[in-house]
Parts: C-alpha cells; sequence; structure tokens
C-alpha cells in the first residue's frame, strides 16, 4: 500500500497494534542495504505469520549530533541530499512492484534538534509519519515550551513524539537522571504530544551487558500517562525484556545499534573464511603477519564476485532481514 503519512493513518496503526498487544519497532537506517534488509525481514516475518499488511517503521536521524544518518547516507555530507535520498528510497521500495508493497511502512524523523534541525523543522515535513523531538538537552521548562509550540505548528498533520529526558550514552560517564512519573506527567500534559520518550536507564549505542532497563518505572509513568511510550537505546535491553514491553506501557522502540554491531561480525567471518577469494595474494602475506590463522582459506583462487561492494553488501543485508525478524517475532507473537 501508500506510505502510511497522514496523521490519522498513523494513529490508526497504532490503535491496531495495541489492540493486538504489538510494540511498533522503529528501525533507522543509514544506508540503502539496511533500509531494505529492514523491509525484507518484516516481509519475511509478516509471510510467515500470514500476514501481509505488517506495519513497520523505517527512521533516520538529521543533525543529531551523536549520529548524523542522513549525513552517512550520502559521501556528499550533504544532509540535504540524504535525506532526500533516504526518503526516495523509502518511497520507490514502499510501491509496486516492490515486494515490499503490501507492508505498512511509516517513516520516521529520529532525534531531531530544536536547533540545528531548525530549516528541516521549518520545511516541508509531508513525506514523513513523525517526528522525535529532541530538546531534552534544555532545561525541562525550556523543553516543555519548544516541544509545546512544534505541536501547535505541526502536531495538526503529524504525529510529534517528544523526549522528556536525555538517554545517556554508553561509556560517556554518568548518565541523564532517569524520568519520574510527575515528569512525564507534566511533559505530556503541557506539551501535548503524542508519544513520550522517557529515560528508563537504557543507553544508545550500548551492549547487552550495559542494560539497565527500569520496567517498574515504565510501568509507573504507563499509569500517569498511558500506554504511549517509546524506549530508545533498545540494543542495550535483553531479549527477555524486550519481549515484555506491552505490558510495560511501551508502544514503540527504536532499534539501530544492533542492527550494525550485529551483523559486522558476519560480514567480517565470511571475509576470513574465504580469504584467498576475497584478498588473492594479500590473503597469503596477512597469514605470515599473524593476521590470519589455520582456519582461513587463503589457497582459493581469487573471484572478482568476492572482490565487490555487492558480495559484502549482501552478507550484511541478509544478517540485518534476520536481526529484523528476531525482534519482530519478540513484538509480533502475541
Amino acid at each position: 500500500m501508500p506510505l502510511v503519512l497522514k496523521r490519522e493513518a498513523v494513529l490508526a496503526e497504532y490503535a491496531r497494534a495495541a489492540e493486538r498487544g504489538w510494540v511498533l519497532p522503529a528501525f533507522n537506517a543509514e544506508n540503502q542495504t539496511c533500509l531494505e534488509a529492514v523491509l525484507a525481514g518484516a516481509l519475511q516475518f509478516a509471510r510467515r505469520a500470514g500476514t501481509a499488511d505488517l506495519p513497520i517503521i523505517v527512521g533516520i536521524t538529521n543533525l543529531y549530533p551523536q549520529r548524523s544518518q542522513t549525513r552517512e547516507y550520502t559521501r556528499t555530507r550533504d544532509w540535504r541530499i540524504g535525506l532526500r535520498m533516504f526518503a526516495d528510497d523509502v518511497e520507490a521500495l514502499s510501491s509496486p512492484p516492490s515486494p515490499f508493497a503490501d507492508l505498512h511502512v511509516m517513516v520516521h524523523l529520529d532525534h531531531v534538534q530544536w536547533d540545528a534541525d531548525r530549516e528541516l523543522l521549518e520545511g516541508d515535513l509531508s513525506r514523513f509519519s513523525s517526528i522525535m523531538f529532541d530538546a531534552s538537552a534544555l532545561p525541562f521548562e525550556e523543553n516543555i515550551a519548544r516541544a509545546a509550540a512544534l505541536v501547535e505548528r505541526a502536531g495538526g498533520h503529524t504525529v510529534v513524539e517528544g523526549a522528556c529526558d536525555e538517554i545517556g550514552e554508553a561509556g560517556g560517564g554518568a548518565g541523564a537522571e532517569l524520568t519520574t512519573p510527575a515528569m512525564a506527567g507534566r511533559y505530556v500534559n503541557e506539551t501535548g504530544v503524542d508519544i513520550i520518550v522517557a529515560n528508563l536507564g537504557t543507553e544508545h549505542r550500548a551492549g547487552a551487558a550495559d542494560r539497565r532497563y527500569h520496567a517498574d518505572l515504565a510501568r509507573a509513568i504507563r499509569d500517569r500517562v498511558g500506554p504511549r511510550i517509546c524506549l530508545h537505546g533498545g540494543s542495550s535491553v535483553t531479549p527477555a525484556e524486550l519481549a515484555g514491553l506491552f505490558d510495560d506501557g511501551i508502544c514503540k522502540v527504536n532499534v539501530w545499534t544492533a542492527l550494525e554491531r550485529d551483523s559486522t561480525p558476519a560480514l567480517m567471518e565470511k571475509m576470513l573464511r574465504n580469504a584467498g577469494r576475497v584478498a588473492g595474494e594479500h590473503a597469503a602475506r596477512w597469514r605470515d603477519e599473524g593476521l590470519l590463522g589455520p582456519a582461513a582459506d587463503i589457497e582459493g583462487p581469487p573471484q572478482v564476485s568476492r572482490f565487490t561492494t555487492a558480495f559484502r553488501q549482501q552478507i550484511v543485508y541478509e544478517r540485518m532481514r534476520d536481526i529484523v525478524d528476531e525482534f519482530l517475532g519478540m513484538w509480533y507473537a502475541r
């Protein structure tokens, strides 16, 4: 079907998900391979589940200082070009004759900055289903005021997600304070946002060993504002905890780190095991230097097909696709 972009249609997808007990996943992508892998993972799960019209959210950050994904999307490093390329790719992959045309695809702008992204916020947002407005680094009062102003300006046609508090960065020292139910209640009441991003102890770009997800706090916030919480830092939460997020009041989860973190080993292993075919004469030198062990095949004849970007992208694509499928199995299993 066409992209799900209009506010009423997006909210209907959230309502449909809530009826099924589903948490909607938002997978960020900063290149076409990742984007297509997300859609392929959704289609793979949908076919197995017998649900052709599966909802899926694809997202991207713009000038978010920790990771500007629109700049990563293009070697020009121009966010305007990267954002346009991303939106064009989503549209092409969601329309016939694409195999993903039956999916209900929503497009999310993640961590839109109150200051750096002013040009984006003041431009045409009609190609996007939702915005995560991030003024979390500001004092709480100013954060509320700026989020409320955006809701007044754009909330009539776009679903707005607001960041109540700053979420910590892995390895960044002391984390930000956790969101309290009282803060969450005030933020929702005074801004009018549709979805709230609360700091529940998770971390961006963290591994599972660094997890600190507070399910009890999520449920307390849910009791105050309803099941309208978006969990960021989902890659730092264990599978057992992820499976129970709907009951904690989480309606949406953002994922990016796991896609990149867990696909890289697959690529590295494949290339090491096929070192001769991938690197030709360099493989023997790497073995002599101690970089390759005895399991690496350095005798295989060089193959042009193994030198290519397409070869490397296919490995990453397949692993990312399966990671997405695994996440959906936790959230769409009900």
